[in-house]
């Protein structure tokens, strides 16, 4: 099958994933000329099983990649030697250290059949909830946190420089995080809310949980150690306390 005719296949398949997947995707091609953009994707699928092992046989030729606006990326690859059929992994964020990702599963890739809707259904129920995990896990470890936020429980962390950081376990949240001036970092998908105006702090985070808890999202307030919140922010569910890690290596 020629270059051109899995083009096809693949970008015809991607529109229709986006748009039965839920949330908000987009789709973007990367064609064979674009070599550099494909190989930094290639160090950058989150996967240790079938496409690990398609990548070690393939060189990743072309793609397609799902962006969602919370920084959450899929992406689609053809199957080298198949006539039907595609592969898709998660990506992993940019700008996080290594030492964020240890005891994080991979939220390892899919086979998916040629029928884009009964995939939408299979990525929904079973990558999608392992990989928004491990993104929220990642990105509260970047942030020196204890735990990380569950799909019914955003956890806030308190910054050194006065900042608050936040990693949702999926975008349910994004909309009220933003319209509450928490700002979201392209590369690493953390929110921040800046410290400057501590009563403009204390008043977002006053607002945002009611705002989230009608989403079903409660929310938690995590002090790191020898720091105390304002005295004008408001009462939150009881501080995470500190669990432990097992050091581990990051791999892909």
């Amino acid at each position: 099958m020629h270059d051109h005719d899995i083009s096809e296949r693949l970008a015809s398949y991607a529109d229709v994933l986006a748009g039965e997947l839920p949330g908000t995707w987009t789709t973007l091609h990367l064609p064979p000329d674009a070599k550099d953009d494909l190989a930094e994707l290639a160090d950058q699928i989150w996967d240790l099983d079938l496409v690990a092992a398609r990548l070690a046989e393939h060189p990743l030729q072309q793609a397609i990649v799902l962006n969602r606006p919370d920084g959450a990326q899929l992406v689609l690859l053809d199957r080298p030697g198949a006539r039907e059929g595609f592969l898709i992994a998660a990506v992993a964020p940019r700008a996080l250290p290594s030492e964020a990702y240890r005891t994080v599963p991979e939220p390892n890739g899919l086979a998916l059949a040629d029928d884009p809707f009964l995939s939408a259904e299979q990525i929904a129920g079973d990558l999608l909830a392992r990989y928004d995990r491990a993104l929220a896990q990642v990105r509260h470890h970047a942030l020196g946190g204890s735990r990380s936020s569950q799909p019914d429980r955003l956890v806030l962390t308190w910054q050194p420089d006065g900042s608050i950081a936040t990693a949702p376990a999926d975008d349910r949240a994004r909309p009220v995080l933003l319209a509450h001036g928490f700002v979201q970092d392209p590369h690493s998908g953390i929110y921040h809310l800046h410290g400057d105006d501590t009563q403009a702090q204390a008043r977002a985070l006053r607002e945002i949980g009611p705002q989230l808890d009608t989403l079903g999202i409660g929310t938690a307030l995590q002090h790191p150690a020898g720091r105390t919140a304002p005295t004008a922010a408001p009462a939150a569910t009881p501080p995470v306390t500190a669990g432990t890690r097992t050091p581990a290596g990051r791999t892909r």
